[in-house]
């Protein structure tokens, strides 16, 4: 339920695809509202509960790295498994995590299901917006992706591809990086 300091104000979530730059564009996003906002990463305490499952290096599963992508298809299936039995499992943990009700703004930076949309949507409702990070096939491939079957055609990566977003940022390289905020921006300060 809502904290009762009123926080949040703005809940905005971002999806995209693997390597279209949701980390990037919400470090830069957070670090323009700094003390206002907080990152939320999904993906934090449910990395952190599989590492510590696993008996893998939690730091390494944060990092963009192929360490991570070793684990990936499992940590998927592992997580489903959570996800079925309690859909708001990861959501939840993850406001925890990251001690959100102590700010106004979240940026939580990796949805992946339309479960993840599902549970701020019913708890925070008109106070969520919705961000989808696009980039190119090109773009994404220079910023070391490479088509993955069972991973990049599966929920994670295709859940939210047919909703309809409140923004949409082309991150393919092609407008300056203050542009492409500029939206977010105004959505911050209303």
């Amino acid at each position: 339920s809502e904290p009762a300091s009123g926080n949040p104000r703005l809940v905005l979530l971002f999806s995209g695809k693997r390597k279209s730059g949701k980390d990037f564009i919400t470090d830069i996003l957070q670090a323009k509202i700094a003390d206002t906002a907080v990152i939320i990463r999904l993906s934090g305490p449910l990395k952190e509960c599989y590492a510590r499952d696993h008996g893998l290096d939690y730091q390494k599963m944060l990092s963009a790295s192929d360490y991570k992508e070793k684990y990936r298809l499992d940590m998927i299936t592992w997580s489903t498994t959570i996800r079925q039995a309690d859909y708001t499992y990861f959501c939840k943990a993850a406001i925890e995590k990251y001690k959100a009700a102590e700010y106004p703004i979240w940026i939580v930076s990796d949805c992946r299901r339309e479960t993840d949309f599902q549970y701020f949507k019913e708890i925070y409702q008109e106070k969520v917006k919705t961000v989808r990070i696009q980039a190119s096939e090109d773009a994404r491939a220079q910023r070391g992706w490479v088509f993955t079957p069972s991973v990049d055609d599966a929920e994670t990566e295709c859940g939210l591809d047919s909703v309809k977003h409140d923004v949409v940022i082309d991150n393919s390289g092609t407008q300056p990086t203050e542009k492409l905020i500029d939206s977010l921006l105004h959505l911050v300060q209303k």
